[in-house]
């Protein structure tokens, strides 16, 4: 009986190491579109079942496109699950090799299934959602700054960049509509989400481009892929707090920004809320609870593709 070959790749910005299980072959090519192309060749000629990388700051998107374009079964893995893994494990040392074989060795045991990639005009509309949170994140901070800034040529430049930022949010809002309006679906999905009172364009476009699974999923799936699912610490008859985490930050932060306008002007989510805060539980407790429950709304109307409407 042939063994089922699981592919691990520890992705840097010049070079992908590469470890194979059960086999225990471990070689690294260039991250670049020919030492890529070498690698599919190699991993086809394995029939890999599975070929796992780490999300490493954009720099696994090459490997990970063209092996998908090549026929290979290809998984982006979360890299805090494979260094809890690691340290499950005893593991504490920590280099490119050491790490492939660490991912390798998470794919088999964990049996994480191969997703297909978004396409390229998805992953082009996920850039301008992630530019525009860095260009109101820039905005935020010198506006901060304004604020502390005595000297008035200081000011002067603060108020320069300004200008120079807010014009370029102009430019990228109008991008994100040039894409929207491209795609009679996303359009579609649009309309859908911003239905809800509390959803604007920004958190539409965000669920769009980052959560594509929104609609496909039931409510407990889709909670844990956005971070909103709770969990407990127990251990006995010590029953510890319950909290959220992991999952796909700008989604959460999105849902958590939609839950705060939603908890004042729509009336079933403020409904919900006031009464979460009436039986005692805290502020934040319940705006979470809140952004749960808007996730569960918005990927129903999705499902159903029916807008909001108030039974």
């Amino acid at each position: 009986m042939d063994m089922i070959a699981v592919v691990g790749i520890d992705v840097s910005k010049d070079r992908l190491d590469v470890h194979v299980v059960p086999s225990e072959e471990a070689f690294f090519v260039a991250n670049d579109a020919a030492g890529v192309e070498k690698l599919a060749g190699r991993l086809t000629e394995l029939s890999a079942a599975l070929v796992a990388l780490e999300a490493t700051g954009g720099f696994e998107t090459l490997a990970a496109a063209q092996l998908a374009a090549a026929g290979l079964p290809v998984a982006v893995v979360n890299p805090a699950q494979v260094r809890s893994y690691a340290d499950a494990l005893g593991n504490r040392a920590k280099t490119d090799p050491i790490d492939a074989a660490v991912i390798a060795r998470f794919a088999a045991a964990s049996r994480i299934e191969a997703k297909p990639l978004p396409d390229k005009q998805t992953r082009l509309l996920a850039d301008l959602v992630a530019r525009r949170r860095q260009i109101i994140a820039m905005i935020v901070a010198e506006e901060a700054r304004l604020k502390r800034a005595a000297n008035r040529q200081l000011k002067k430049s603060i108020a320069r960049l300004l200008t120079a930022l807010r014009r370029e949010l102009k430019s990228l809002d109008e991008g994100l509509d040039g894409q929207v309006r491209a795609s009679p679906v996303w359009r579609i999905k649009e309309d859908l989400l911003s239905s809800v009172p509390g959803v604007g364009k920004a958190i539409a476009r965000t669920l769009i481009a980052e959560l594509p699974e929104l609609g496909t999923l039931d409510r407990r799936q889709i909670a844990s892929l956005a971070g909103l699912a709770p969990f407990t610490r127990q251990s006995g008859k010590w029953r510890g707090r319950s909290f959220i985490g992991g999952g796909r930050a700008s989604v959460r932060a999105a849902l958590f920004m939609g839950a705060l306008v939603a908890s004042r002007h729509n009336p079933v989510l403020k409904a919900f809320r006031d009464k979460l805060v009436a039986q005692g539980k805290p502020k934040i407790v319940a705006i979470i609870a809140t952004a749960r429950k808007l996730l569960t709304i918005l990927n129903a109307i999705i499902r159903d593709q029916r807008p909001w409407q108030i039974a």
